[in-house]
């Protein structure tokens, strides 16, 4: 590995604490050294490397205070991001900061175990003057609808909303707005989009001859939209996708908890996707869905001392592929607009330019693994990757091409919010198991969780599609509109909700908030919706 050097052509050594005797480190490094050197609190990254030697007296890390200002992981196939990602989020938890994990491989699933100490982890952590203790850290498992081994996450159609549901189904600009219309009549008439089955419902009221005259005045709905969107819905539904809408809806709160028994360590929320890897845009655009639910609940807090949680979103370059000009702008808004609200968000990927510049430019922590130049497209990628960093004393095209596995080169940004040198980096090994857990293990940690009873058991409610399908019999007679339909829906619910044996059994199930979220649109509530199209009720 080589360094640019000095203009004299020399590179003197200093010592780092000025005394003589002292292990001396190389000029160029010290100063690299000296930009790590934080009075905070920091996550240990790894020692310096310079010309191809590991510094273990030059430590770098990153300020706990600036995890709020997002960051990207990067690097090629098995260079170590995962291992990366087990790195800080362990940190983190031990520091009472909570973690969001995307488990693509289905191989973080160890943090919760403590590590296996071995001849390749020693020499790891003797390296890098780590105290390295087998350690596992609070852990709470989920799958995307229950398809794999987890706590199911959901989310109803309503609060999906039209932009990330266009994602997800391929729809064209135009089909995004005519579907973005369909979810304004559903709002409005108060005919609520729990699961697929209530949208095509209403896709298919508003394209008979009654519900065209209910779009007349707002723009219409064309029979040939109409029909791509209900055809994007069977296929959908048809690749076994319908699991994941529906009730119980997550709650993301769930993701900004601390463990009492574990002594205030932040709990590390880790979401298998593997069972669904082969639908990359579905899970994409379900992380987005958390993340914008996460930005519409939690209050401004400004700066703070520590993040309320961190959110690791892997395989980044899948949400924005095909996206359009819209969807782009609401990430970029969402992710720049989070901060004020303490979460920090990581993109995980192969190289920066897989992330939009508007986003990459508010990544203000980087951690990039080796690059393989094996092919035209590759050495451009490489050339590109380097311009995206800060002028440095490393050849760094020479650099990236040579790191080895567990290496990074790393800047971040100080206490005071401005660029660290970048620092060639040999990382710290994980504390806790490096691979999944036994696959029994698992299923005992996801069935005996509190969370398990109140999201496991899907619910099938009363909602748009049973409303149209079958209101009539319950309105009073002479009502024959959604309007009506509404009202009389209304009078239902609020009698129900004065039978003491119904709430009993709400509350009892473990399901009463997610079902409470939901019959309050019903009740006169009105639904905003934010920059992504998710709902959200006005009090």
């Amino acid at each position: 590995m080589s360094e640019r050097r000095s203009r004299s052509g020399t590179a003197g050594t200093v010592a780092p604490d000025g005394r003589s005797g002292a292990p001396a480190l190389p000029r160029e490094a010290l100063e690299i050294a000296a930009g790590y050197a934080f009075t905070g609190p920091a996550l240990d990254l790894g020692a310096l490397l310079w010309d191809g030697q590991c510094l273990p007296d030059a430590q770098i890390r990153v300020p706990l205070t600036v995890l709020n200002r997002h960051g990207l992981v990067a690097g090629a196939t098995g260079t170590g991001k995962t291992k990366t990602l087990q790195l800080i989020a362990e940190q983190l938890s031990a520091q009472g900061v909570p973690v969001f994990l995307a488990d693509v491989k289905g191989d973080l699933s160890g943090i919760a175990a403590p590590g296996q100490p071995g001849e390749r982890v020693g020499a790891r952590a003797a390296e890098v003057h780590q105290e390295w203790a087998a350690t596992g850290f609070p852990a709470e498992f989920y799958a995307l609808g229950g398809i794999g081994t987890g706590i199911p996450v959901r989310a109803t159609i309503t609060s999906f909303g039209p932009v990330l549901l266009s994602k997800v189904l391929g729809l064209n600009r135009t089909q995004e707005q005519s579907l973005g219309l369909i979810f304004h009549y559903a709002d409005t008439k108060g005919l609520e989009l729990v699961d697929l089955k209530d949208l095509r419902a209403v896709v298919a009221f508003l394209t008979s001859d009654e519900g065209k005259a209910e779009l007349k005045n707002i723009g219409g709905l064309s029979t040939a939209t109409a029909g791509v969107i209900l055809r994007s819905l069977t296929a959908f539904e048809g690749q076994g996708m319908g699991d994941f809408f529906g009730e119980p809806e997550f709650d993301t709160a769930e993701l900004l908890r601390a463990s009492v028994a574990d002594d205030g360590r932040g709990v590390v929320s880790v979401l298998e996707l593997s069972a669904v890897q082969d639908r990359p845009r579905l899970f994409s655009t379900f992380l987005m869905w958390l993340l914008a639910d996460l930005f519409h609940d939690l209050p401004e807090v400004g700066d703070v001392d520590r993040p309320k949680l961190v959110f690791f979103f892997d395989e980044a370059h899948l949400l924005f592929d095909d996206a359009s000009e819209a969807f782009l702008d609401s990430i970029t808004q969402t992710v720049r607009l989070i901060r004020s609200k303490g979460v920090g968000v990581f993109f995980v990927t192969q190289t920066p330019k897989d992330v939009p510049a508007e986003v990459l430019g508010q990544l203000g922590n980087r951690i990039q693994h080796a690059l393989r130049a094996f092919t035209p497209d590759d050495q451009k990628a490489l050339g590109a990757t380097v311009k995206t960093f800060p002028n440095s004393a490393y050849d760094l095209e020479e650099l990236l091409r040579g790191l080895g596995t567990g290496e990074a080169v790393v800047t971040v940004l100080s206490e005071r919010g401005a660029p660290t040198p970048v620092a060639a980096t040999r990382l710290r090994a994980p504390e806790s198991l490096m691979g999944p857990i036994e696959a029994g293990a698992l299923e005992r940690a996801v069935t005996s969780s509190a969370l398990y009873g109140r999201y496991a058991q899907a619910v099938d409610r009363e909602s748009a599609y049973e409303r149209l399908q079958g209101a009539r019999a319950e309105t009073p007679r002479g009502a024959k509109g959604p309007d009506e339909m509404r009202e009389a829906g209304e009078d239902h619910r609020a009698a129900q909700t004065e039978q003491p044996s119904v709430v009993e059994k709400v509350v009892g199930s473990g399901m009463f908030k997610s079902l409470a979220r939901s019959i309050g649109t019903q009740i006169g509530r009105e639904i905003t919706r934010s920059v992504f199209g998710t709902a959200r009720r006005r009090r």
